[in-house]
Formats: C-alpha cells, structure tokens, sequence
C-alpha cells in the first residue's frame, strides 16, 4: 500500500516510574530528514531513535518530539558538607558570642549558605531509559504509519479515478487521428481544385501528401507507450509502498508523450483534448509529490 509522506503519531506510557510521550510528525520531503526534541541529558538517545525510525520510514521530513518525567523517586539528591557547614555556624556563634548578640541562628539561615550543600543528579540506567523510550516510540511510529496509509490510501484512490481519465482521453485521440489524416486529405483535394479550376487534378500527388502527412502525424508509436507507462503505473500503485520516485518518473514519461502527439496535431478536437491532458496529468504529479 502506498503511503503518504505527511503524518502524525503519538503513543504515552508509564515505564519503570517514568512518564514517556514520544510524539512524530513529517512533512513531504525528497530524502529521509530527521530532527528530534529530546529532554536535556537524553541526546543520547537521538542517533537510536533516528535508526528505529529509518526502518520503517523512507521519505520525508521528520521531527520526533521525547518527553520523560519521573513520577516517583528523585531525579536530584542533595548532599551536606559538614565542614563547611559547621565553619560557618560555629564563626557565626562565635560572632554572638563575643558581642553579646542574640543566638537566633535558624534552619533557614543554614540553607542560604550556598556552598554547604552540593545538588547532584542521579544518573539514570541509559539502558533502561532506552529501552522504555523504544517501547513508545515503536508505539508512536505504529500509529503515525496507519496515518500515512490512510492518507495514502485516499491519494491512490484520486490518481487511479485521473489516470483512468487521462487512457479514455487517449483513446479518443486513437479515434480521431484517422480522421485527421481524411480530413487533410479533403482540405488538399479542394485546395488544389481552388487553384487548377477545371483542370484536372493528380490524384495521385493527392493521395502521396495525404501519405507523407499521415506519417508525420501518426501518433501510434506514442499511444502504444502511454498504454505501457499506464500500465506499469497500476502495478506500482497496486504493489509497491515505496512509490513515490518511480511514480514521478514514469508521469514525466507519460506528459513527454503527450507533448510528442500534441506536436503533431492538426485538429482542434485533438488540441482540445491535449489540453485536457496535460492538466490531469499535472494534477496527477502533484499527488504525486505527497507520496512516500
């Protein structure tokens, strides 16, 4: 199943006294790109959670967004440092001392004392955060896929109903290309009538330019190809996710082709209808352009 290249996907979960939402969202883009906003001291985790990805995702702009809280338990734990501490309380009561002054020395006056105490964080398992932080993201990445298939699924239905447009437009120019070369055959016949008057006329010649434009306008050498490019492009819609480049290439086959019959037509209605073509057939490659 083709696949869209816009998407969104979010999973959370409680792990091992962590709360872990990984979110993903992607934008159409020529190669794979990845970004990611992780929490500070998780960047370690940026290069995994790039590779998780790439397995499943080929194309596309990529952002994955990580969030870890601790639910339970310390991230910080706060240490004394007695010497320090005591120092300063023992200058300080000194101080009291022999001036005479107030005692009132407090818990909070303590506290203020900056360099009594050291705050260091508790270093986490990177195993185990990991291996939560995969859990989610795989999660995630199962919902932002069923997204872009279901994107997917609506752009091959819209280019399936346009390409069938586009092979009923090309068979009304098989159609008309017959008529074509008759009606050129006519307008010559009474061209040449107009100018001879009522001499007789060389059916012959008539006959060998009728031939020699006929050659220079038939459009069956194009026409057969088109069936051929419609053909591997319902096979690629039909069985392949990857879609994106072959498709892109085979409808720049397919608008060269019909530029070659435009070329050659002599006929309004086969104007009309190449006009026609090349707006669906632009319109196809702008889907296109959405796809995986």
């Amino acid at each position: 199943m083709i696949r869209s290249m816009t998407g969104f996907g979010r999973a959370r979960r409680i792990l091992n006294r962590r709360e872990i939402l990984v979110e993903l969202r992607s934008v159409n883009h020529r190669y794979f790109e990845f970004n990611s906003k992780l929490p500070r001291g998780f960047l370690h985790l940026e290069e995994k959670l790039k590779l998780l990805i790439k397995g499943k995702i080929s194309r596309g702009k990529l952002e994955a967004a990580v969030s870890i809280h601790n639910i339970e338990g310390r991230e910080t734990e706060i240490l004394i440092n007695p010497s320090v501490a005591g120092g300063y309380i023992g200058t300080l009561r000194s101080i009291a001392d022999e001036y005479g002054l107030n005692d009132d020395l407090s818990l909070s006056d303590v506290l203020n004392i900056s360099d009594a105490f050291t705050v260091n964080r508790i270093e986490a398992d990177e195993d185990e955060i990991w291996q939560d932080v995969r859990v989610v993201a795989e999660e995630a990445l199962e919902n932002f896929v069923t997204m872009r298939e279901i994107e997917g699924l609506k752009i091959n239905e819209d280019i399936i109903k346009k390409l069938l447009g586009i092979q009923s437009m090309v068979a009304n120019i098989e159609k008309l290309s017959p008529e074509n070369v008759e009606n050129y055959r006519e307008r010559l016949f009474e061209r040449m009538r107009e100018i001879l008057e009522d001499k007789q006329i060389d059916e012959q010649r008539i006959l060998m330019e009728a031939a020699i434009f006929a050659e220079k306008t038939a459009v069956d050498e194009e026409t057969m190809r088109l069936r051929s490019h419609f053909k591997q492009f319902s096979d690629i819609l039909e069985n392949e996710d990857i879609a994106g480049r072959k498709l892109d290439f085979l409808i720049q086959e397919i608008n060269r082709e019909v530029n070659t019959i435009g070329s050659k037509a002599q006929e309004i209605k086969i104007t009309k209808i190449i006009v026609d073509l090349k707006s669906e057939i632009e319109k196809i490659r702008e889907q296109i352009q959405n796809l995986e």
